[in-house]
């Protein structure tokens, strides 16, 4: 397939020659034959892995038709207008490229879509524990479990927006750290940067007031992070954000973390890698299906690590909207 700059996409594509029978090298017979790879050229690592993830595919025996974005928004587009005849759809880009495409598929029965690691962080790819070696990745979720999950839907933060997300949307030290990331440092260190700027986020201890409604219940509280999360696993189960929180039960998780010395938070960071939730006046959790959030002074708004405006916002689920990829148990590897 060749789109033209006339063509509705307007983006590039190239084709991966598919083998006689659909199996991989090792002999597996895949449900797949045709595959529609959307990259984003523009991610830390995407323009690097877009030929070896072509490769991939052709050693899977899957014939690939790869299509390049070139702005924001576009893979929502690509998506939209030629996943109809794929029996598959994959992402390569960050998790922008990965929620757009996510998005724009959910709940309209279409193909079910796997993510590519090729940007950044890469925090959908590593929750779902795909490998971040997408001559590995492809293999694993071409032969991997098809799994519904849940997606928030987040409104208000700026007028006329309405934009998924699949892991977490927040306020705090979550956005400072979305914020204060820049592109030139994400090129040289990878994800070690959002982690520098989220330490530096933590050890400034701003804290805001928050008045918070779930489901109809008033919460009023001084915090210094406000998440509302969909996963609770992070970086394959290195950290939980709270109990309980799963991507598959028609509800979403706030987590509201408000230390008020650095020993506080000290402990929050404690409990959270040890998966520690007994009762914490530092920590407080409601699961439920509609959420607004507001602050005092107003702050940033971030989603699945993308910048979006700020306060005040709401949340409400889609339940088990998207149609995902992910390895089998026996050999997801991180």
């Amino acid at each position: 397939m060749a789109l033209t700059p006339g063509d509705p996409a307007g983006a590039v594509a190239s084709r991966s020659k598919p083998r006689q029978t659909p199996r991989s090298a090792r002999g597996v017979t895949r449900r797949f034959s045709r595959a529609l790879l959307v990259v984003n050229p523009a991610s830390r690592r995407g323009s690097y892995f877009h030929q070896p993830a072509v490769l991939a595919f052709a050693r899977a025996g899957v014939r690939c038709d790869a299509v390049l974005t070139s702005h924001a928004g576009q893979g929502a587009h690509l998506a939209t207008t030629l996943s109809g005849g794929y029996d598959v759809v994959f992402t390569l880009g960050g998790d922008g490229t990965a929620i757009e495409v996510v998005g724009a598929l959910a709940g309209h029965g279409g193909p079910p879509v796997g993510i590519l690691a090729g940007g950044t962080g890469n925090l959908i790819a590593r929750t779902l524990g795909i490998p971040l070696d997408v001559r590995r990745a492809v293999p694993l979720l071409l032969d991997g479990q098809e799994a519904r999950v849940d997606l928030g839907v987040l409104t208000g933060a700026r007028p006329g927006l309405r934009r998924r997300f699949a892991f977490a949307a927040g306020v705090g030290i979550d956005a400072s750290m979305v914020a204060e990331t820049s592109a030139t440092l994400k090129r040289h260190i990878g994800v070690l940067a959002y982690m520098l700027n989220w330490t530096r986020a933590a050890l400034r201890h701003e804290t805001f007031r928050t008045h918070i409604v779930v489901d109809g219940e008033t919460i009023e509280q001084v915090a210094s992070a406000v998440m509302v999360a969909n996963f609770g696993a992070v970086l394959n189960d290195l950290i939980r954000l709270g109990p309980g929180i799963r991507q598959d039960d028609g509800k979403l998780d706030l987590c509201v973390f408000s230390p008020g010395t650095a020993l506080d938070a000290a402990r929050v960071a404690w409990k959270l890698l040890r998966k520690d939730f007994r009762a914490d006046p530092c920590m407080l959790y409601r699961a439920g299906r509609r959420f607004r959030i507001e602050t005092d002074p107003p702050r940033a708004v971030q989603a699945d690590g993308e910048l979006l405006g700020v306060t005040p916002f709401e949340v409400a689920v889609e339940p088990l909207a998207a149609q995902l990829l992910i390895p089998r148990p026996r050999v997801a590897r991180a």
